[in-house]
């Protein structure tokens, strides 16, 4: 149903440089993502707009250059670094006379060869059905007519009306096959809760280094490479980190500029993981030139996923690709660790990431006893909810007493629903 890739598919790349910041796309980035999908570039067509032209994107006259540059290569397909509406689609292809294909499909295409996991694919399925049912039209013109023959003839609707039905009947059931696998995460998150093993969550921009990191500090294999989006599924390890004893140590997808809205939506219930841990890892490619706009970018996906207010390390990976740079944590006047300095590759430096996570992390639960009147029922099932009470009793005017115990971050979004009022709560006697 989905346009894939075969192998050793020949393509054009087409690269347009536009005065605003947030339309500007990266050449580079559209290689490695070419290469990551197993697609050979043939050329790389470049040229510059003030805007895009609304029916091709580009111009009449750089539109049949394209045209041109697949001819002599007999290219297969056209990608464009750019998101194209579903009509600057097919008004290209017209011109081109084969495929052409976004930024956002490419990108879905990839997650679609990593995906492992039942749930992976089905989030990958979601998201490229919420992409096609905009550009359903493109591949069935020829279907728009009613359909006709023995026992079909009459009012009725047409091929096209079927094919959206389908498509809206096949999306609201992997959406639900979805919940279920939420429901079983949401469980094993509470399990984690109750055992108090507190979560850290490994983030940052694709092809930073997160998933050798990982398999460094946690003696995993999980697969690595150089190339983006080469981890799709989240892992989950388990690991000792001195005065806090285990922890749980989440490897996630990574972040890209631009990142389809359809791929966010549906990989929320894989990024609960980062949105409910007690502490971030934000690993950062400290080799890469754009590393500063990188940064912005995973912190504005954070923010669209609600995982913005959660504790962040800066993890400063790749320094074996700089000279002069060694291994080291960067303190804040108050003596907490805000970066770690390190290479996932060689192992330099990683002792002082555990060192950093055990001093960030061994302050970070909140143990008090709550005393609580009766109108605040609500905040009590919160609490148990959270699993965070470990015995409760009354005092003489009926108020509850609670000993609890819970992640700061847990007791921060507490702070937000209740207001900062219920410090006063924490009982001093």
């Amino acid at each position: 149903m989905f346009d894939r890739y075969e192998s050793g598919e020949q393509a054009i790349l087409v690269h347009i440089d536009l005065p605003k910041e947030g339309d500007r796309e990266d050449l580079h980035e559209l290689e490695m993502l070419v290469s990551s999908a197993g697609v050979s570039s043939l050329a790389v067509v470049q040229g510059s707009r003030q805007a895009p032209h609304p029916k091709l994107f580009v111009g009449t006259g750089k539109a049949e250059e394209i045209a041109e540059i697949v001819k002599i290569h007999n290219a297969d397909v056209v990608i464009f670094n750019h998101q194209l509406s579903p009509s600057q689609e097919r008004n290209l292809e017209r011109v081109c006379q084969c495929r052409v294909l976004d930024r956002t499909t490419l990108i879905l295409d990839i997650f679609a060869q990593r995906a492992r996991t039942h749930e992976g694919k089905l989030q990958v399925e979601l998201a490229q059905l919420r992409h096609m049912s905009t550009r359903l039209i493109r591949g069935w013109t020829h279907l728009e007519r009613q359909k006709g023959g023995i026992g079909l003839r009459g009012p009725g609707e047409t091929q096209l009306e079927t094919d959206r039905r389908l498509l809206r009947a096949r999306i609201k059931n992997i959406r639900a096959r979805l919940a279920k696998v939420a429901v079983q995460r949401e469980q094993g998150r509470r399990a984690r809760t109750r055992n108090e093993i507190p979560t850290v969550s490994l983030v940052g921009y694709t092809n930073a280094g997160k998933s050798t990191l990982f398999n460094r500090i946690t003696n995993s294999d999980v697969y690595a490479a150089d190339q983006l989006f080469a981890t799709l599924d989240p892992t989950l390890r388990k690991l000792d980190i001195g005065d806090v004893g285990s922890v749980i140590l989440a490897d996630t997808v990574g972040f890209i500029r631009h990142l389809p809205h359809d791929l966010v939506a549906a990989f929320k219930a894989t990024l609960t993981e980062t949105r409910e841990a007690d502490l971030q890892l934000h690993v950062i490619d400290v080799a890469d030139p754009r590393r500063k706009e990188n940064i912005e970018q995973v912190q504005e996906v954070l923010k669209e996923i609600e995982a913005d207010d959660v504790p962040q390390l800066l993890v400063y990976n790749k320094i074996d690709a700089l000279d002069d740079v060694t291994p080291r944590i960067d303190r804040d006047d108050e003596g907490q660790p805000i970066r770690v300095w390190l290479s996932a590759k060689t192992g330099e430096g990683c002792e002082l990431l555990s060192e950093a996570i055990s001093d960030l992390l061994v302050k970070k639960m909140l143990s008090e006893t709550l005393l609580l009147a009766p109108q605040y029922g609500r905040l009590r099932a919160s609490l148990f909810n959270l699993s965070a009470v470990h015995n409760e009793r009354f005092d003489e005017q009926g108020n509850w007493l609670l000993d609890v115990r819970l992640p700061m971050v847990e007791w921060n979004r507490l702070l937000k629903d209740f207001g900062p009022e219920i410090n006063s709560f924490i009982n001093s006697d």
